[in-house]
C-alpha cells in the first residue's frame, strides 16, 4: 500500500479554506444574538479578535476544522461577520499575533458550540478506525475515505485532525480492508482453485492470450460467432466451478472494486501482487 496518498500541494489544500458558495455562505456566516454576546468587546477582546474569534466560530460548523492561517478565510466571508459586528475588515490581517491567541479561542469556540478535540488515544478516534475499515471494505478511493472520515467527525461534533493522522488512519484502514478480504475468503481459496486461478494468468497459444484477457474480452457484435465465445466462456468458468463461489460474505462494492482490479490490471501488475492476485 502506498506510503502517502496525497500530494504536497493537495495536503496543502485540504488544510486550507476552499471557496465558499452562496448557500454554504448564508447557512453558516451569520451571528445570533448569542452568538455576538459570545464575541462581545465587553470580554475585553479587541477588534482583530473579535472577527477572529467569530471567523473561527462560523468555520468549524462549516469545514469540521480551522485552518491555521484564519486571516486567509474568504473574503466574502470576513466581510459579512464584518458588517454584523460593525468592523473594518481589514483588522483580520491582525489576528493571531500572539502565538498562542487561535489555539486559545478555538477551545472557546468548541466549549461554546459543544465540540471536541480528539486525542490520538480517544474514543473518537477508535471510533474513526473502525468506521474507516469498515467504508474501506466498500469503497478504496482514498479521496472519498477521506470525506467520509471528515463526515464522520463533524456528525460526532469531533474537531477534524491534521490532514496527515487522517492520510495515516486511511492508508491503514485499506491495508487491513486488503488483509480482512484476504481472511474472509482463505476458506474458498483451496490448491486447486488456486492453480487454476493461476492458469488464467498464462498465455493460451490457442488463444493467443492469457485466459484472463479471453474471459474479459466484451463482444463488439452482435453475431452467432461472438454469442458461441461467450458460451464457451461461461461453460469454461463452470468447469472451474466458479458458479459455486459464495462471495456474499464481502459487501457488494468490495466485490465489485475487486472485479474491477481484475478486469483491468495487467498480468504483470497482478502477479506482483503475489498470494493476494
Amino acid at each position: 500500500m502506498a506510503a502517502r496518498m496525497f500530494s504536497e500541494e493537495q495536503l496543502e489544500q485540504l488544510r486550507s479554506f476552499p471557496d465558499i458558495g452562496r448557500d454554504d455562505l448564508i447557512r453558516y456566516f451569520m451571528l445570533t444574538q448569542a452568538d455576538m454576546a459570545f464575541v462581545d468587546p465587553g470580554r475585553g477582546r479587541g477588534p482583530a479578535d473579535r472577527l477572529g474569534l467569530a471567523v473561527q466560530l462560523c468555520t468549524l460548523p462549516w469545514l469540521g476544522f480551522v485552518p491555521d492561517e484564519v486571516s486567509s478565510a474568504p473574503p466574502v466571508t470576513v466581510a459579512r461577520l464584518a458588517d454584523r459586528l460593525g468592523l473594518d475588515p481589514e483588522v483580520l490581517e491582525g489576528y493571531g499575533r500572539r502565538s498562542h491567541t487561535r489555539s486559545d479561542h478555538l477551545l472557546l469556540v468548541a466549549k461554546y458550540l459543544s465540540w471536541k478535540s480528539a486525542p490520538a488515544s480517544g474514543g473518537e478516534m477508535k471510533e474513526l478506525e473502525q468506521f474507516l475499515l469498515d467504508r474501506a471494505m466498500e469503497h478504496d478511493s482514498p479521496t472519498l475515505l477521506f470525506n467520509l472520515a471528515t463526515e464522520f467527525l463533524m456528525s460526532v461534533k469531533t474537531i477534524r485532525p491534521d490532514v496527515s493522522i487522517l492520510e495515516r488512519m486511511i492508508i491503514s484502514a485499506r491495508t487491513g480492508a486488503t488483509a480482512l478480504t484476504s481472511e474472509l475468503v482463505g476458506h474458498l481459496l483451496t490448491g486447486q482453485r488456486c492453480s487454476d486461478v493461476d492458469r488464467l494468468l498464462v498465455s493460451d497459444a490457442g488463444l493467443g492470450m492469457t485466459r484472463l484477457a479471453w474471459l474479459t474480452k466484451p463482444a463488439v457484435e452482435a453475431t452467432a460467432s461472438a454469442v458461441l465465445t461467450s458460451a464457451g466462456k461461461l461453460i469454461y468458468l463452470r468447469n472451474l466451478d466458479a458458479h459455486t463461489m459464495d462471495l456474499s460474505m464481502l459487501p457488494t462494492e468490495r466485490r465489485r472494486f475487486l472485479a474491477t482490479v481484475g478486469r483491468r490490471s495487467t498480468v504483470q501488475a497482478l502477479m506482483r501482487r503475489e498470494e493476494r492476485r
